[in-house]
């Protein structure tokens, strides 16, 4: 695999590459710019550099970063139209479902993953083998570290099924690593998560909420359950986010997308002070046609007229006598000072259990955290209703709730096996496009790797 072959890259170049970029976080005095590598996580100061760079990579080349890598699996699915016609053999050919082995987007997707998870490992090795590192740096370096890389694993796990699953920086290993099943990834991924609730702690290390804490793995780890339909023990694990007295639900619709907010999870930071966020970076577009991503008419057509989410979340743009509509949820470009890039928030939490309160046959009892984000967005309250009607309005709602927001619509709903929903506005939609081929590149250094996921 070409992507795990960065693994061999000696922990320093990677350090020190990452580093020298703008996230000085820290300077640090290097005689003739060296460094021994097991000095890195010898020094706290250092350490916490390598976890900078880590979130760094999270935010610019992730499948949570808020760029291309978050929008294309909005444009796979129905909530964003892709109009960059020149791009073929990449996100264009992915919008209209007839993507192969070779899509280079595809590959970006999957080798920015790789490279992330590469980092992570890194971290989790220098920080078990340091001597230095006092019980409580290490605990908390070694969970945050496990914690992006369970992020990351998730998404390989729900894009592309059977998946590499490096846990090492060990390039013999790794470079003829074979995929591991699917239904043995749900059960790496809650010991990983468990472990690193058992590292982490509910308090913050930054007023910002910039490093995520034990709530955020909890919530990663009811995300798994809720994949294996595990409701119960999601249930009991989204009930201690909610109940935290950390965060309070959040009332103003404007204000869900300002940095200072206590419904935020977690968020990172953009590159430079006063950066806007990646994602209005990408989806901003105003007195011109679009020239990459506009809000599907489909999305569009699933909020009702009195919706307070399309008129303060939704931008109208008209030209001559065309018009689009334009995701509007970070409203700042230059001069940016009140907003971060949200991964987490407690609406997720709030939706996922009334889903598993749902399938529990517990509605009443579902009722009040669907209806939280609904009566904020100007609606009425859902009462009454089967158990059948509450799951298809918890799906709607997750969609007008989470719109181009890391993929939502398509973990959604692959979660609901709802994905064949698609072939209804999706002329190319076929049930093999639930996974992504795997790359064709790393197929053919790794053979490993094969069998190709069925359909390519």
């Amino acid at each position: 695999m070409k992507s795990l072959k960065i693994i061999s890259i000696p922990l320093t170049a990677i350090f020190f590459a990452i580093c020298s970029s703008c996230e000085k976080l820290i300077e640090v005095d290097v005689p003739d710019n060296q460094i021994e590598s097991g000095l890195v996580f010898e020094n706290v100061q250092t350490a916490d550099a390598a976890l900078a760079a880590l979130y760094a990579g999270l935010r610019d080349s992730s499948p949570i970063a808020g760029d291309n890598s978050g929008a294309i699996l909005g444009t796979y699915t129905d909530d964003l139209d892709f109009y960059a016609t020149a791009n073929s053999n990449g996100v264009y050919d992915l919008y209209r479902n007839q993507h192969i082995a070779a899509n280079v987007d595809i590959y970006s997707f999957w080798s920015g993953s790789y490279q992330q998870v590469y980092l992570s490992n890194s971290i989790i090795e220098g920080v078990s083998g340091s001597s230095s590192l006092s019980v409580s740096d290490k605990n908390r370096i070694k969970g945050e570290a496990l914690l992006a890389r369970s992020v990351l694993f998730f998404y390989l796990w729900q894009v592309f099924g059977d998946f590499p699953y490096p846990v090492t920086t060990n390039y013999q290993v790794n470079q003829t690593l074979s995929k591991t099943p699917t239904s043995e990834v749900g059960l790496k991924l809650e010991n990983d998560l468990n472990e690193a609730i058992g590292f982490l702690k509910d308090e913050y290390r930054n007023v910002e909420r910039i490093y995520p804490n034990r709530k955020v793995a909890q919530l990663m780890l009811a995300k798994v359950y809720m994949i294996q339909h595990r409701w119960a023990e999601a249930e009991s694990m989204l009930k201690s986010i909610i109940q935290s007295p950390l965060y309070q639900f959040q009332s103003d619709i404007t204000k869900v997308f300002i940095k200072s907010s206590s419904h935020i999870l977690w968020q990172l930071k953009p590159k430079n002070p006063g950066d806007p966020t990646r994602e209005n970076q990408t989806y901003y577009f105003n007195g011109v046609a679009p020239y990459s991503y506009a809000l599907t008419q489909n999305l569009i057509g699933s909020f009702s007229g009195n919706d307070l989410r399309k008129t303060s979340w939704t931008a109208l743009v008209t030209v001559g006598p065309n018009t689009w509509y334009r995701s509007d949820k970070y409203k700042n470009g230059a001069n940016n000072s009140t907003e971060y890039s949200i991964i987490f928030r407690l609406e997720e939490a709030y939706l996922l259990l009334a889903e598993a309160l749902a399938q529990q046959n517990k509605i009443v009892e579902a009722l009040p955290f669907i209806n939280a984000t609904r009566q904020r967005a100007g609606l009425s309250a859902l009462s009454g209703i089967t158990k059948e009607v509450l799951l298809n309005e918890l799906l709607l709602e997750n969609r007008k709730e989470f719109f181009t927001e890391m993929g939502h619509r398509f973990l959604d709903l692959k979660r609901f096996d709802r994905l064949t929903d698609l072939t209804s506005v999706k002329t190319n939609w076929k049930d093999f496009h639930r996974l992504w081929p795997l790359p064709q590149q790393d197929l053919l250094l790794n053979p490993q790797l094969n069998p190709q996921n069925a359909g390519y």
